[in-house]
């Protein structure tokens, strides 16, 4: 485990050792069913000639953006890294109102629909073709010029960035990460989830987190005692088609 993991872990011994009260700790579930469109409307003109592992994830392209027959544009990773649309609406509409800092925000889907809700956004990516994607796939929902979309590392823009809430979904590591048990939150990429939490409380106590579905849930409460005094943590169950899809956690005032 990080340095970093290890200093957290003694800071969080100090402070319950000195009697600060952990914050409420909110657990709910959200089921969503996705719009499909019929496969035999459209057809599935593509499909062929996809490597395994995007065919895997091209049955699901309608959850993934329902207007993909629109001109959705992705890359390899975008097929397993986009947030489903009707989760990306559920954390849009969570915001209410102002900035949001989208820190890893790939080919768009959450960005978009923060876009949607009426928020402005600032989208990162440090990969410049995933930022042109997200351009063109902002252009399909008619969202693009309330996107200010920006080539760079999240980590060195920080100390430069105002919003009023950060929306971190880092890399998981790819579709490996279900070969753990329980994924902790080291093995989030580029940094470890304490690392990359920090860096975005430095801009606002408002943080949503989307992250797999077998993360360590006492590893990301405990997110919220890195604060003085500790934030409000809610912990949100993503069910989607009957499914437990993936986790988001909302921190401050988004918080329940």
């Amino acid at each position: 485990m990080s340095s970093v993991v290890t200093e957290v872990a003694a800071l969080l011994k100090r402070r319950c050792s000195a009697g600060k009260r952990k914050p409420r700790f909110f657990k709910r579930r959200v089921k969503l069913k996705a719009k499909r469109r019929s496969k035999k409307a459209v057809g599935v003109k593509g499909e062929e000639g996809l490597i395994p592992l995007v065919k895997k994830y091209w049955v699901q392209r309608y959850d993934l953006f329902l207007r993909y027959d629109e001109g959705i544009k992705m890359d390899e990773e975008g097929w397993f890294s986009v947030t489903p649309e009707q989760i990306a609406v559920r954390h849009a509409a969570r915001c209410g109102g102002g900035v949001v800092i989208d820190a890893f925000a790939g080919v768009g889907g959450n960005a978009i629909q923060f876009a949607t809700m009426c928020h402005h956004v600032i989208a990162i990516d440090i990969d410049p073709r995933k930022v042109a994607l997200a351009f063109e796939n902002a252009k399909v929902y008619g969202v693009e010029e309330h996107i200010d979309f920006i080539v760079g590392d999240f980590f060195q823009l920080a100390p430069s960035l105002k919003g009023n809430v950060v929306f971190l979904s880092p890399p998981w590591g790819g579709p490996a990460y279900m070969a753990n048990e329980t994924f902790t939150l080291d093995l989030l990429k580029p940094k470890n989830g304490y690392s990359l939490f920090q860096v975005a409380q430095s801009i606002t106590p408002n943080v949503i987190m989307y992250l797999p579905r077998n993360v360590d849930l006492q590893q990301v409460e405990e997110l919220s005692w890195l604060s003085s005094p500790p934030m409000k943590v809610e912990i949100e169950e993503n069910m989607l088609h009957g499914r437990l899809k993936s986790i988001t956690a909302y921190f401050g005032d988004i918080a329940f």
